[in-house]
């Protein structure tokens, strides 16, 4: 009888774990870029080999004004107001396309630009060690 419970008690548990479930690749691992505003231009980089997913932008407000770095595209983005001479940072999901990075200030109205092409998805970030 001590038998028959347990083996009965066994099936049951080793059926509570049966379910299948799909194991979807992990994304991307963000990239990282960096902006720089300057008085008459923006520059951003890398500006080759960036394929969609997550990207964290670091931007550097090198003029005398403060600045909000925008990004009109496929998804349209824009970072908060950057203090003359400060660092800011902004996470975007880009997705595949051409993007316009713009840094304008509202003292002078002054509007700096660049080109972003963002190619397609990078690979998953399935078998990279050491990330979150």
């Amino acid at each position: 009888m001590a038998g028959g419970v347990a083996l009965v008690a066994s099936v049951a548990v080793a059926a509570c774990g049966a379910e299948d479930f799909p194991n979807d690749p992990r994304p991307p691992a963000p990239i990282q870029l960096s902006a720089l505003i300057k008085d008459r231009q923006v520059s951003l980089g890398p500006r080759s080999g960036v394929g969609a997913g997550l990207a964290r932008i670091t931007i550097s407000n090198q003029t005398r004004d403060p600045v909000t770095l925008v990004l009109e595209g496929p998804r349209n983005n824009a970072s908060d107001e950057i203090v003359p001479g400060g660092v800011g940072s902004m996470q975007v999901d880009l997705e595949r396309g051409d993007y316009t990075v713009s840094a304008a200030d509202e003292a002078t109205a002054e509007r700096r630009e660049t080109t972003l092409r963002v190619g397609p998805e990078r690979k998953s970030s399935q078998n990279e060690l050491l990330l979150p």
